[in-house]
């Protein structure tokens, strides 16, 4: 796939932003293009104040696909939601790291070499490629994530990588590329682009809906993926954090207030921006 970077300038901000593979298309789009974004909910089931914050973002807000977390505590609590609400497209969003300093999750396999002395997932994607991982526990990992989530919950259709840690080299991408076309679920994204949110992980929840809406009110013509993930300023999310990135609650908090903001409602619907998930554009099972 060709990485190749464009730049995009908004909020003040300058944004590097790598095209999807099949991006090419971006570069043809002509001025009366649809837009269509693809606003993604990520780490439902890691904690109870992601899973709500997650099911806020569909039902008052602009997400429409979401990605569940099948090792963590609140995975079961994320199916019984989810469940319920068959519109909301998810994804098994397939995890190999446990990144929170005091809040951790593991296997659920028997998978040892994908483990750190306590028996967690190790922290960083860094930590688990310096482990000795063997191919094939991470592939029997994956599989039982993929069947316990779609076990239980009947509208998955796709697979997406927590950290970039299952595809972050060519063995492990080429095994998920195998996995998604065994079970017959969406993966690869052509023609798609990332969409950069320009707000750090220190603005304010004004900033970031601001930052969000003239991002929106600049977006040209073509199929975008935003990616974030929505929590609550909760005590449950904030003992949750890690080195450099301890504001987890605020931070998310703001996020859930930007994907159901009426302002960012109201930018979409001015730019006549077309809200899709994943299996409105890549039909699962095609």
């Amino acid at each position: 796939m060709d990485r190749r970077q464009f730049c995009w300038r908004t909020a003040g901000v300058l944004a590097a932003m790598p095209l999807a593979a099949g991006s090419g298309l971006a570069q043809t789009r002509q001025a009366g293009d649809p837009i269509k974004l693809i606003v993604r909910a990520d780490d439902i089931g890691s904690c109870h104040a992601a899973n709500v914050a997650c099911m806020r973002s569909f039902r008052d807000g602009i997400a429409r696909s979401v990605e569940v977390m099948v090792p963590c505590p609140w995975f079961n609590g994320a199916v019984a939601m989810l469940r319920e609400t068959p519109g909301y497209d998810v994804g098994v969003h397939l995890t190999l790291t446990s990144e929170w300093a005091n809040y951790k999750w593991g296997p659920i396999t028997q998978a040892p070499s994908l483990v750190d002395s306590s028996g967690h997932f190790f922290p960083t994607n860094r930590d688990f490629l310096a482990a000795k991982w063997d191919i094939h526990e991470v592939e029997k990992e994956l599989r039982a994530q993929i069947e316990l989530a779609r076990k239980h919950i009947p509208q998955v259709t796709h697979l997406s990588s927590h950290m970039g840690t299952p595809t972050s080299t060519p063995e492990l991408r080429g095994l998920v590329q195998k996995l998604a076309a065994e079970y017959k679920l969406t993966f690869e994204t052509p023609g798609a682009q990332w969409f950069r949110w320009p707000a750090d992980n220190n603005t304010t929840a004004e900033q970031r809906e601001a930052a969000l809406v003239e991002a929106l009110e600049e977006l040209k013509p073509g199929i975008w993926i935003l990616v974030e993930h929505p929590g609550l300023d909760t005590d449950e999310m904030r003992a949750i954090g890690h080195e450099g990135y301890w504001n987890v609650a605020a931070h998310r908090d703001g996020v859930t207030k930007a994907f159901t903001s009426a302002k960012v409602k109201a930018a979409i619907k001015k730019r006549g921006i077309q809200l899709a998930s994943y299996n409105d554009v890549w039909p699962a099972g095609r």
